[in-house]
C-alpha cells in the first residue's frame, strides 16, 4: 500500500514537472505576443509620413520625429565605431596574447559585473565624465553607451574566438606564419559570425537605451548633420518616446505609441538580422 502511494505521488510529481514548463512557456509567449500586438495596434495607425519626415513645431502644434530618427542613427554609428575596435581588440588580446591567466580572469569577471550594472548608473557616470567635459551632446551619450556595450562586445568576440579549433592555429604556425598573421588570416575569419552577431545585438541594445541618454545626450529635437549633431544635444527615439508620453498636449500620446511601434519593428528586425547572419556564416563555414 505504501509503495503504491509512493508510486502515485511520483507520477503526480512527474506530471506536474511536465506541465509547469509548458505553462511557463505559454505564459511567456502570451505576454510577449500581447505586448507586441498591443503596441503595434496602438502605434501603427499613428505612423504617418508627416510624422517621420518633419520636426516638431510647438508654434504650429505639430509633432515630427525626423530629428529623433537621425539622432538615433548618429549615436548608433558613433558608438559602434568606437566600441567595435575596442571590444574585438580586447577579446583578441585576452584570448590569443595574454599570458597571465589571473589577469584574464579578473578582466572577465569585471566585464560580467559591468554587464549587470543598471543603465542609470552608467548614465550618472557618463554625466560626470563626459557630459561635464563635452557638455550634453550625442558624443557624450555615445561614449556612455560605449562603456555599457564594451563588455558585451568583448565577451561575445572572446567566446567566438575560443570556438576556433586549436589545430588551425597550429597549422598556421607550422607553415611559418607569425602570431598576428595567424590571428588575422585564420582565427578572425573562423569566428566572424559571432563577432558580427554580437555587433548587431549591440546595435539593438543601443537602439533601446534611454536612461543613460537622458543624463548625457540631452532632449533637444533639433535637426543637425552628423558632425554637428554629435556636438549638439539631441533626443533619440527612446528619449522622445519618454518625453511625448509625459506631455499633456494633443497628439503627444499618439506620437509616443507611433515611436513605440517603430522601435518594436526595428528591434524585431535587428534580432532577425542577427539570427540570419549567424546562420549564413555557419553555413558558409560548414561548406
Amino acid at each position: 500500500m505504501e509503495a503504491k502511494m509512493i508510486s502515485t505521488e511520483r507520477k503526480l510529481s512527474i506530471g506536474l514537472m511536465r506541465v509547469m514548463p509548458v505553462l511557463a512557456s505559454a505564459l511567456t509567449c502570451g505576454v510577449t505576443l500581447f505586448l507586441i500586438g498591443f503596441v503595434l495596434f496602438k502605434g501603427i495607425p499613428n505612423i504617418t509620413w508627416r510624422l517621420v519626415s518633419t520636426k516638431v513645431s510647438y508654434l504650429a502644434g505639430t509633432i515630427g520625429i525626423l530629428p529623433d530618427i537621425l539622432n538615433t542613427v548618429y549615436i548608433i554609428v558613433a558608438t559602434l565605431f568606437i566600441v567595435l575596435p575596442l571590444g574585438v581588440g580586447a577579446a583578441i588580446y585576452l584570448t590569443e596574447y595574454a599570458q597571465n591567466k589571473k589577469l584574464v580572469t579578473a578582466i572577465e569577471y569585471a566585464a560580467e559585473t559591468l554587464s549587470g550594472i543598471p543603465s542609470i548608473i552608467f548614465g550618472l557616470v557618463g554625466m560626470l565624465l563626459f557630459a561635464n567635459t563635452f557638455g550634453s551632446c550625442l558624443l557624450a551619450g555615445a561614449l556612455t553607451l560605449v562603456m555599457m556595450n564594451l563588455p558585451t562586445v568583448m565577451r561575445t568576440a572572446q567566446e567566438s574566438l575560443k570556438t576556433v579549433p586549436a589545430n588551425l592555429r597550429e597549422g598556421g604556425f607550422g607553415l611559418g606564419a607569425g602570431k598576428w598573421r595567424v590571428v588575422r588570416t585564420i582565427v578572425l575569419p573562423g569566428c566572424i559570425d559571432g563577432v558580427v552577431t554580437g555587433c548587431i545585438l549591440s546595435a539593438g541594445r543601443i537602439l533601446g537605451e534611454s536612461a543613460a541618454l537622458l543624463f548625457t545626450a540631452g532632449v533637444a529635437h533639433t535637426l543637425n548633420g552628423f558632425i554637428t549633431g554629435l556636438a549638439s544635444p539631441g533626443a533619440t527615439l527612446t528619449v522622445a518616446l519618454y518625453l511625448y508620453a509625459n506631455e499633456p498636449r494633443p497628439g503627444a500620446q499618439e506620437a509616443s505609441f507611433a515611436i513605440a511601434a517603430i522601435l518594436m519593428v526595428l528591434t524585431m528586425a535587428i534580432n532577425a538580422i542577427a539570427v540570419m547572419t549567424g546562420r549564413y556564416f555557419r553555413k558558409r563555414r560548414a561548406q
